[in-house]
């Protein structure tokens, strides 16, 4: 598990490029057979991949030493969407197939988890995060259709998106956890502008469904003091409550979002105004 820290906006405007992506970037989410675990200290978020291909991929009681717990899930809950082929994820002994779009939350308290994938030819890959909880919810597989879509932006302004809320209050209770994915429509290549801050949580955004030679140009810093990450596909950026998260590709992609912090408002952000970005 890598370690991040939480870093000063003070000390973010003053980062170089290697610097600004040390900081925010998570560049490789899916190794063969493995689970890949970033633990920043923004909100305590954990963020990962999980890609089982010939066995599969267990979490041991050993990870509780990160967390300081007898193990992973002991005080956290997890959501996870597949963007791969599908996958068997069992929860102390309970068996949920989950495939491509759809999604699971694993509540707070489970033990024994194990994910493999049902075709070796496609294999899942499983993208997760994972945040402090309080409350054990039960665990619980959430299909596309279950998720609450809602469709924004205009082909006029290059951002016609459908975004479909996977773990919100409408679809099942969570204790803090918020989840979903947004798929722009061909022709479309800006994400969440006019953009926004949110005092009150902090938000990871990860980037695929990009060709190899694809980029996403993702803006990020305070309103005043914008920088930019060149993300790949499959790769993810951890935005701080005080940074603005938005981004432009070189063609259309999708992007999952997740948030933890103080509320599960979906509609609680800061508007920034386009006259006031720099």
């Amino acid at each position: 598990m890598e370690i991040r820290q939480p870093i000063h906006s003070d000390h973010a405007r003053t980062l170089d490029t290697t610097g600004l992506r040390r900081q925010f970037l998570v560049e490789t989410l899916f190794a063969p057979d493995q689970a890949t675990l970033t633990y920043s200290q923004i909100d305590r978020i954990i963020v990962g991949g999980i890609h089982p291909v010939t066995k599969p991929v267990t979490f041991s009681s050993e990870l509780g030493r990160y967390t300081g717990t007898d193990f992973f899930l002991q005080r956290r809950e997890l959501g996870l969407i597949n963007i791969g082929g599908p996958a068997r994820v069992t929860v102390d002994g309970q068996v949920f197939e989950v495939g491509m779009s759809e999604a699971l939350y694993v509540g707070q308290g489970a033990q024994a988890l194990a994910f493999e994938s049902l075709d070796v030819a496609h294999p899942a890959k499983l993208y997760f995060n994972c945040a402090p909880a309080h409350t054990a919810y039960p665990t619980r597989k959430i299909t596309q259709a279950q998720a609450s879509p809602e469709t924004l932006g205009s082909a006029e302004t290059s951002n016609r998106r459908t975004i479909y809320k996977y773990l919100v209050p409408d679809v099942l209770p969570t204790c803090q956890l918020v989840m979903g994915l947004t798929r722009l429509e061909p022709g479309s290549l800006w994400n969440t502008m006019p953009c926004h801050t949110h005092d009150r949580r902090m938000e990871v955004y990860f980037y695929f469904d990009m060709k190899a030679d694809a980029v996403v140009f993702h803006m990020l810093g305070e309103p005043a003091e914008t920088r930019h990450l060149v993300v790949r596909n499959e790769q993810a950026v951890i935005s701080p409550s005080w940074s603005i998260h938005s981004g432009v590709g070189t063609q259309a992609y999708t992007f999952i979002w997740g948030m933890v912090g103080e509320n599960q408002v979906f509609k609680d952000m800061d508007h920034v105004a386009m006259t006031t970005l720099c």
